[in-house]
């Protein structure tokens, strides 16, 4: 099916009407940034107008191609672009941009707006994710695609601005990209040389063409206002199918505006009704305000109506193949799906040892039995595969000849393999994972940050999890990380303590639609000793009791993971001072503050002092300790030496913390 390219005058019309649109929606809401969307308007539709691949009326079409508006600032162009192509985005939202219950929010949200593939706000991202999206079409093409059919065929497209690439994450991210190979990722660079602060080479001077011809990509430059140029550049991208593309258009910020036009002042702040009316009069422009004229209306219909014979094409061609191919069609409604096994719970117990393990080993194990059960579980470690026990085994590495392995390796690339494993669950079909040490999370929190905004299903295995690291020292010594990472909302922090938890921390983690860290151990711990009645999902919720005494207990001793077996020996000793305690393992503190009132008062009774113990800092339990609560943990950052110097140390053998408890309980 052979697509006409729309000429360059009626291209040019089009993107006039971007830039008008784009400059009275910031206008109207006296706030926004209009400067992008006027100079990146020609490249957008010469893309929207000619290649892109998608249904308004289907907008999660699994073949689509991605759109990525990476310089999430530009939003008014993605919302333009999606009323005139027929997505469900109405004029009145365009009205409403940046207003409360709009759909035009001030930076694209994904889930919030349709047809918006990604949340970008900070800057670089969304380059990232659209690797990660990249590198899930090819695993994809490779598990699905026949010679008769390819129900995966598609291109990830982003527009990317100078913020995204003086980020960090860009070079990251380009650099696996080029690695890989991946052929079916083309970026626009929207080179318009302004920042907020004036002209980039304030402090910016490198050669971005010879950055990425060196990160392996195909490099083109152009007229980022010549349709001709931009039209051919996007068509030799999608012909080089060894490399990704970087498309270089240099452009003017404001384009079209007479007193705005090249300056930093179009960047963020709106261009006034004065100068709309002189950027209206300069483009020819006469149709009223927020009114698209039927010319242009009638472009963007063409277009749709093309690209609905296409997709009905592929859903014909899917019908069959579907039909043809068994195997791989159950495959595809798995993965797609992400179809669980109903008796996870009992197939996870089933590998757990009877023996003392780290976390981190025993994740390991039942690592391999969720890949055994969950098809589309994939993931891989920046670099430290063998000390996260990160690898499924028996599954080759994902490398630029071959996409049929599970094992993604991201390099020591902590914050793009956070975005990247985003841009897969954005992608669907796939389940990832990503691991590194407990405290590099630090150099992927952006990214946990919007795993949790974009509530996705991303997985962090982070292990080496605290002080006992020992003689590596306080550099690697996480301290303050559980705590910083518990505040994100929506992010499931889970510590387990032994074998049990940690494959119910993993069912927690697939059966969660957002995403989770599992904080894991490096050192060996012994297996829990439980009440008879504990039920293995017990710890689905968050908190339960490890043992009670029989009546009122005199305190409540709540700790995680590591500190769970040490809280367990010093509630024995306390036993020798008259002391009787309860424990409870709290391997989620947010979802054990998500129960029921009735089951938190069950766990820990009004009246009763509460104590919690845990090898960090203590913020994250004042709302279950309160303020009369003691919290013995550590306050201060480590040092190097064996673990149990440091325990001794810092406090944490069994008889200091029932001595600590003790002391509490006599004031």
């Amino acid at each position: 099916m052979h697509h006409i390219m729309i000429p360059a005058d009626k291209a040019r019309r089009c993107a006039d009407a971007i830039r008008i649109l784009s400059a009275e929606a910031v206008d109207r809401a006296s706030s926004g940034h209009p400067g992008l969307p006027m100079g990146a308007a020609d490249c957008a539709v010469a893309l929207w107008g000619n290649f892109l691949e998608f249904n308004p009326y289907d907008p999660k079409w699994p073949n689509r191609d991605r759109f990525i508006l990476s310089a999430g600032h530009g939003s008014m162009l993605l919302y333009s672009l999606l009323h005139l192509f027929g997505f469900d985005l109405s004029m009145e939202e365009i009205k409403n941009f940046r207003q409360w219950g709009s759909k035009t929010p001030g930076h694209p949200e994904f889930g919030h707006t349709v047809g918006v593939e990604v949340t970008t706000g900070p800057l670089g991202q969304g380059f990232a994710n659209g690797v990660g999206m990249s590198i899930a079409s090819r695993m994809a093409a490779e598990r699905f695609n026949t010679p008769d059919f390819k129900p995966v065929n598609h291109f990830i497209y982003a527009l990317v601005g100078d913020g995204c690439l003086q980020e960090g994450i860009s070079y990251e991210a380009a650099a696996l990209a080029g690695h890989l190979k991946l052929g079916n990722l083309i970026y626009i660079y929207d080179s318009n040389s302004i920042t907020i602060e004036g002209k980039t080479d304030l402090a910016w001077s490198e050669d971005v063409e010879a950055r990425f011809n060196a990160c392996g990509w195909h490099v083109q430059k152009v007229d980022g206002h010549n349709n001709d140029q931009i039209v051919a550049a996007i068509a030799a991208g999608k012909e080089e199918t060894g490399k990704p593309s970087l498309i270089i258009a240099t452009t003017h910020i404001a384009y079209g505006s007479p007193a705005k036009q090249g300056s930093s002042g179009a960047h963020g702040s709106p261009l006034g009704k004065e100068e709309i009316a002189a950027t209206r009069a300069n483009l020819g422009w006469d149709s009223p305000s927020f009114e698209i004229p039927l010319d242009v209306r009638e472009i963007c219909q063409q277009r749709i109506e093309e690209l609905k014979l296409r997709y009905a094409s592929w859903q014909r061609s899917f019908e069959s193949w579907h039909a043809a191919n068994p195997e791989k069609s159950k495959l595809w409604d798995e993965m797609w799906h992400k179809h669980l096994p109903s008796n996870l719970t009992e197939e996870l117990l089933a590998v757990i040892s009877d023996k003392d393990g780290a976390t981190r080993a025993i994740s390991g194990t039942l690592l391999q039995k969720v890949a055994a059960l969950i098809p589309s579980v994939v993931g891989g470690s920046a670099d430290l595969a063998p000390s996260n026990n990160s690898d499924i085994k028996g599954s080759p590495s994902v490398q630029s000849d071959s996409f049929a392995g599970r094992n993604l390796h991201f390099g020591i690339r902590e914050h793009a393999m956070g975005a990247i494993i985003n841009g897969m669950a954005l992608y669907g079909c796939f389940i990832p994972y990503g691991a590194t040490f407990l405290v590099f999370a630090d150099y992927c929190r952006p990214a946990i940050r919007l795993s949790a905004l974009m509530n996705l299903q991303a997985i962090y295995i982070f292990t080496h999890d605290s002080f006992f690291v020992g003689e590596d020292g306080p550099t690697h010594q996480p301290i303050e990380h559980v705590a910083s990472l518990r505040i994100i909302p929506g992010l499931q922090v889970i510590r387990p303590a032994d074998g049990v938890e940690t494959a119910m921390a993993w069912q927690a983690a697939l059966q969660y639609s957002g995403p989770t860290a599992l904080i894991l151990t490096r050192q060996k711990l012994p297996i829990i000793s439980r009440a008879a009645s504990f039920v293995p999902g017990d710890a689905l919720k968050g908190a339960y009791t490890v043992s009670t005494p029989e009546g009122a207990p005199d305190v409540v001793i709540l700790s995680s993971g590591s500190e769970v077996h040490v809280a367990a020996e010093a509630a024995s000793k306390l036993i020798s001072l008259g002391i009787k305690s309860r424990l409870v393992s709290v391997p989620c503190l947010e979802t054990f503050l998500a129960q029921s009132a009735e089951y938190r008062s069950h766990l820990l009774p009004a009246g009763i002092p509460r104590v919690a113990f845990e090898a960090g800092r203590g913020e994250s339990w004042g709302r279950l300790i309160g303020c009369d609560g003691l919290f013995i943990g550590i306050e201060h950052f480590g040092a190097s030496a064996p673990d149990k110097i440091l325990a001794e140390q810092f406090g944490f053998t069994a008889p200091q913390v029932a001595d600590k408890i003790a002391a509490f309980l006599k004031k």
